[in-house]
């Protein structure tokens, strides 16, 4: 397109529309997850159902020295049944760019409600973990992690 001086291209006017187009796709996804974040996702987890303390425990570092690969065991009272037993751990982060760190299934042929694994962890935040047991009932922990050099940066 030709402008009235002969130039072809999009003018300044066009220019500037076009930036703030492309810099509202940045506006509009967070760069990390907050709490509201976490708390939504838990609740795509447990529905309405009431989450209670205790049963679970999520052990990680209360100081981790770097956030890229975070020891991470979790462990669930129960005594793997048929009739009771856990059927899914989900754990949830405050800070990283996803509130969903993983969701784990198992179920009676399991033998122990135990996992373990490593995660990222951009930032000191609070780590929690909650389990579905089969009665539909949810038990949870949480962890606060002091973490001082962050993983999961975006841009660097």
């Amino acid at each position: 397109m030709q402008d009235a001086s002969g130039r072809s291209g999009p003018n300044r006017r066009e220019l500037i529309v076009s930036g703030a187009g492309r810099a509202s796709l940045f506006v509009t996804r967070p760069a990390c997850a907050t709490d509201e974040t976490m708390r939504a996702a838990i609740r795509d987890f447990v529905g309405e159902a009431q989450v209670r303390s205790g049963r679970i425990k999520l052990d990680l570092p209360p100081l981790v020295e770097n956030g890229n690969a975070v020891p991470l065991a979790i462990t669930v009272e129960s005594p793997m049944t048929a009739e009771y037993h856990v059927k899914a751990i989900a754990v949830f982060n405050q800070k990283n760019p996803q509130p969903n760190v993983a969701i784990f299934h198992l179920g009676p042929r399991s033998g122990r409600a135990a996992v373990s694994t490593r995660i990222r962890l951009a930032d000191s935040q609070t780590v929690t973990a909650i389990a579905q047991m089969s009665d539909g009932s949810f038990w949870s922990d949480s962890v606060d992690v002091v973490v001082t050099l962050a993983a999961c940066v975006e841009g660097l």
